[in-house]
């Protein structure tokens, strides 16, 4: 499989190429997607909705892509590493969307240093073919310190919220952090359906 070159990466207009998110809300915040090449640590509790926005990315139609499980249950198409030290992910990772899920079981196995050591590797990996892996991680399972040192390893820094007010359940997506540009200023509201995530760049989730 030939690598894409640096030119073929980069349009004439000199703005990287974009793929979808496959929340369509969220592409629109972003100006179109992920910028290619690019990793994406999504992170949040079990229950804000960070493993259906996985799944929806992994799942966009037309373009291959590997789900990496080794943190619940392995669903067709998916790739079982339960019981696989993470630097066997790498022969694996096959297509431009790679989802990891969770890293934070990677850190809880194999600790902080081994987590970062196969962020680095992959990140090479995940550049050279312009492709783009999305990793999880949840909170509250995870050191202050480990948080920030997996954030800082992302590309790009998703976080899925979400908070009771009275008889409602309010959740909201966060961008925080896009290598080589600015995050968005406003947070996204979103709703989970039986489809997926749903969001909206206006006031209300339609």
């Amino acid at each position: 499989m030939v690598s894409s070159t640096r030119l073929e990466d980069v349009p004439i207009s000199g703005k990287p190429k974009k793929r979808s998110t496959g929340i369509v809300g969220l592409n629109l915040l972003l100006d179109g997607g992920f910028p290619t090449g690019t990793t994406i640590m999504i992170y949040g509790t079990a229950l804000s909705g960070v493993d259906i926005a996985a799944k929806q990315f992994w799942k966009v139609e037309g373009e291959e892509g590997t789900y990496i499980m080794n943190d619940g249950d392995v669903d067709v198409g998916m790739f079982d590493a339960t019981d696989i030290h993470p630097e066997m992910y790498l022969p694996q990772m096959a297509g431009g969307r790679i989802v990891i899920d969770s890293l934070s079981m990677i850190v809880i196995k194999y600790g902080i240093e081994e987590a970062l050591k196969f962020l680095s590797l992959a990140r090479q990996e995940i550049r050279k073919r312009g492709a783009n892996m999305l990793y999880i991680v949840y909170t509250g399972v995870h050191t202050p310190v480990e948080m920030t040192r997996l954030m800082r390893a992302a590309d790009v820094v998703i976080e899925l919220n979400s908070e009771t007010h009275q008889n409602e359940i309010e959740r909201t997506l966060s961008v925080h952090k896009i290598k080589d540009a600015a995050a968005p200023s406003r947070m996204l509201p979103f709703i989970i359906t039986d489809t997926g995530i749903e969001a909206s760049t206006t006031s209300r989730v339609v």
